[in-house]
């Protein structure tokens, strides 16, 4: 036999027959009033039993049943909307879970756009903006003992989290702005902080509680992405709340500890960005990455070894947490002997990307700047062997940058880990690289928020820079020997007026050589300094002024000068040599040429003379191929980066190097005082002449890539001298894009394009890039219809590759050299998809 129904259940079941049937509008209030004395806001309250029935069993069916009576003309029925306040009171006076699901349901139920869509959807943003969210938390933290509560709270959580996207699904164009994502879920974390205000207080009233729904939102909102949303809310919260109070550093600490496994890396990740300092990281963490195998995972591999997107603070914050508790700082100690072996393996240099290579650098400087001179002592053959293969891995690497800051991160480890012994010293660039990591490697001094962590910081180490001991070497001899008494000032020559030096010349004995093969004796048999030096200043004039002559010793005089030593301190001796070696190429191309490209692979040369001879051919080049070269000013420099030879002034037909002051004085008084009707252009048209270096460029590009898979004793290409063929790869290249409307550019193209596939797995980036590089000199140097007609197999096959290379290359530079190129091949199919067309 069934048990009789209670009162509340036949109460609830009127309620409904009512609402359902009636259209009086009185008794419709009164059976609303009626039932709203069960969630205690009448004057008529009812027992604690009733009202718990009513909330637990009966809630629902009445909120849904509220809801399928919902249409305009039963709100109507009250123009002062009595009826609709008292009909939204039971959503958001009641149990608030309930009351959001029965909202999400109506919304999710209902099909297209009509009014009880958004009727529902206006009472969500209210439910929202009275805190039912936060309320909702707080009864998932109190202990449960309802049959069915883990799957009541699994629907909760996907619910909550996941409001943005199903409001935007059902809502569409007519969405509202409280449901975007950048709005919910700064909500969101405000509503977290009450529900974990609710727990302190519980926990300090002696009551159990729980953290672990919350947390469980936390891990969900991480794992979709919204770190930066509700963590931007949560940790400036939670930063100042765990300040002062122990509880609250204890709530926190069992928040992230009750993150489920799967969210752990998003929600460290989040916190990580988000702190703003080591201080708060500890106080928000505690010693989690001691406790959790994942968090540890995460703190001492991921975001150190895997991720390389993170800003500076970002690792400081990270670092500088583990380096601020004793159970935590033989983690960094790991982690330090772990960054070295990365930084110091060959692999990782040739394959890992630039940018991942100066953030484990960063890492490495600031483990260093954390950890004190006993620490270190411990594992110093360990870390010293690490940084040693690093050093020499690096320095023998292609790209400038890796050398630098290989460089950099060599000094400071050594003058660190081995103090005692003579500190590595190079010689680089001081730009503002080297400054900020230099500046990342120094012991930050004690502090208050250090202090407070229990993780006190070393004490900077007196460094004295050689400028300010150079400084204080000569203030101590200006004191020593400065005069006593007043006899000094006596003497002072203060108040003459200095002469002015400013044009003065130094005065030498011996002249400048007036013909090529006095400078080429000069160069090799004299034994004056002085006539040494004004023949290699005088020398590149000479050659253009005298080219018959210069041809009978052109070989000769390439050979003094690519052998050339300095010999004195002459000022810009490398640039002089280089100028003059490409006023020799210049003068005679095809000899000169043969003989460079022949000693490029000849042996017992070193590594910089077979660079000076690449930068010669190319500079060389592109002097030949210059329009109307022999009547313009000649330009020349360096083909790489750094500083450039200025042109040579140009002189006067009258022998002076610029004209008096009054003429050009008169001649502009001249030209604004004379009115012409019309006037023509007053710059020289360049007239029509054949390029000088259509005729040799087979001379300088065929000899080069003919031999370079030979290698020899002192040099091999494929081998270790990675440095110089990617040189070679870059000069290849240049020439290619010099022989532009030559004779010879298809098959230099095609001799090119099988150059590059030979190659085209190198593991070098420098290489890489080089032929990336040459792939677009091809096909910008030969027709399109010679690249189609001659060329179609290699070109498919270098498609192919260069969209590989797009997609899956480590280097950025290669990827955008991939993309230019394939940019490149797009254009030639469109010039001549037209040609193709009948």
């Amino acid at each position: 036999m069934e048990p009789a129904p209670s009162a509340v259940r036949l109460t609830v079941r009127e309620a409904i027959h009512t609402l359902s049937s009636s259209e009086d509008s009185d008794q419709i209030l009164s059976t609303l009033g009626s039932l709203k004395r069960y969630l205690g806001d009448t004057e008529h309250p009812v027992l604690c039993g009733e009202k718990e029935e009513f909330a637990t069993v009966h809630f629902s069916a009445f909120l849904r049943c509220l809801v399928n009576k919902l249409s305009p003309g039963w709100l109507e029925q009250f123009p002062d909307g009595q009826l609709e306040e008292l009909w939204e009171s039971f959503f958001l006076e009641g149990p608030a879970d309930q009351a959001f699901l029965v909202l999400m349901e109506a919304i999710e139920g209902t099909v297209g756009p009509s009014f009880r869509l958004m009727k529902m959807a206006q009472l969500l943003t209210t439910f929202l903006s009275k805190g039912r969210v936060a309320a909702l938390m707080k009864e998932q933290c109190r202990p449960q003992m309802k049959p069915g509560f883990p799957l009541l709270q699994e629907t909760l959580l996907s619910k909550v989290v996941g409001l943005p996207d199903r409001l935007g699904n059902c809502l569409q164009q007519e969405n509202l702005p409280q449901f975007f994502p950048q709005s919910y879920f700064p909500l969101l974390g405000k509503e977290a902080v009450q529900a974990l205000q609710t727990v302190v207080d519980s926990l300090r009233g002696g009551q159990d509680c729980s953290v672990s729904f919350v947390s469980r939102v936390l891990g969900k909102v991480c794992i979709q992405g919204r770190q930066k949303e509700i963590l931007g809310v949560l940790v400036p919260w939670l930063t100042e709340l765990t300040q002062d109070s122990c509880l609250w550093q204890r709530v926190c600490w069992r928040l992230v500890e009750q993150v489920p496994d799967r969210a752990m890396e998003a929600v460290l990740t989040g916190l990580v960005e988000a702190s703003p300092g080591p201080e708060v990281l500890s106080r928000l963490l505690g010693n989690l990455v001691v406790k959790n195998k994942k968090a540890q995972f995460v703190m001492t591999r991921k975001l150190l070894f895997l991720q390389y997107g993170h800003k500076t603070s970002v690792l400081q914050s990270l670092l500088g947490y583990l380096a601020m508790d004793s159970q935590r700082r033989p983690l960094l100690i790991q982690v330090l002997k772990e960054l070295l072996e990365t930084w110091g393996s060959s692999s990782a240099i040739r394959h890992a990307p630039l940018a991942q290579q100066h953030y484990i650098s960063t890492a490495i400087l600031i483990c260093l700047a954390h950890l004190g001179e006993p620490e270190l002592r411990d594992s110093q053959d360990e870390l010293l062997a690490s940084m040693m293969a690093g050093v020499k891995c690096r320095l023998d690497s292609s790209l400038p940058a890796i050398r630098h800051l290989g460089m950099i991160v060599a000094e400071v480890i050594s003058s660190r880990i081995h103090p005692e012994g003579p500190p590595l010293k190079f010689q680089y660039e001081d730009d503002e690289l080297s400054r900020e990591m230099l500046a990342l490697a120094t012991p930050q001094p004690a502090g208050d928020s250090s202090s407070e962590a229990g993780g006190p910081f070393l004490a900077p180490v007196a460094t004295e820079t050689p400028a300010e001991t150079h400084a204080a070497s000569v203030d101590g001899g200006v004191s020593s020997t400065e005069p006593q008494g007043s006899d000094s000032e006596l003497d002072s020559d203060d108040e003459f007026i200095p002469y002015d030096m400013s044009v003065d010349k130094e005065l030498k004995s011996s002249k400048a050589p007036l013909y090529v093969r006095d400078c080429v004796e000069a160069l090799t048999t004299s034994e004056d300094m002085e006539r040494w030096e004004a023949a290699l200043q005088a020398l590149e004039g000479l050659v253009y002024k005298s080219p018959e002559a210069t041809r009978e010793v052109s070989v000769e005089l390439a050979k003094v000068l690519l052998h050339l030593e300095e010999r004195t301190c002459t000022a810009g001796f490398e640039n002089l040599r280089q100028r003059a070696l490409v006023a020799v190429t210049v003068t005679d191309p095809a000899q000169v040429a043969e003989y460079l490209t022949s000693q490029f692979y000849a042996l017992n040369y070193s590594i910089r003379q077979r660079m000076d001879i690449l930068d010669v051919l190319t500079l060389a080049a592109q002097e030949l191929s210059r329009p109307g070269r022999l009547w313009r000013p000649l330009q020349r420099g360096s083909p790489g980066p750094g500083p450039q030879s200025s042109p040579v002034p140009a002189v006067s037909q009258s022998g002076s190097g610029a004209a008096p002051d009054w003429r050009v004085v008169v001649e502009e008084r001249i030209k604004s005082k004379t009115r012409r009707f019309s006037k023509g252009s007053s710059r020289r048209e360049l007239s029509g002449s054949p390029s000088d270096f259509n005729s040799v460029a087979g001379c300088f590009f065929f000899p080069l890539i003919q031999r370079f898979d030979r290698p020899l004793v002192t040099f091999d290409l494929l081998g270790h001298d990675q440095l110089v063929l990617g040189r070679l790869t870059h000069t290849l290249g240049a020439l290619m894009y010099l022989a532009v409307n030559t004779t010879v550019a298809v098959p230099m193209g095609k001799a090119l394009l099988e150059f590059v596939w030979a190659l085209r797995f190198h593991a070098d980036t420098y290489v890489r890039q080089g032929l990336l590089s040459a792939i677009s000199s091809v096909l910008l140097s030969v027709p399109a219809e010679r690249l189609l007609g001659d060329l179609p197999d290699e070109l498919l096959e270098a498609r192919s590759w260069l969209a590989d290379v797009a997609e899956k290359d480590a280097d950025e530079d290669c990827r955008k050299l991939a993309v230019r190129a394939l940019l490149l091949l797009e254009r030639l199919k469109d010039t001549l998809l037209p040609l193709s067309s009948p």
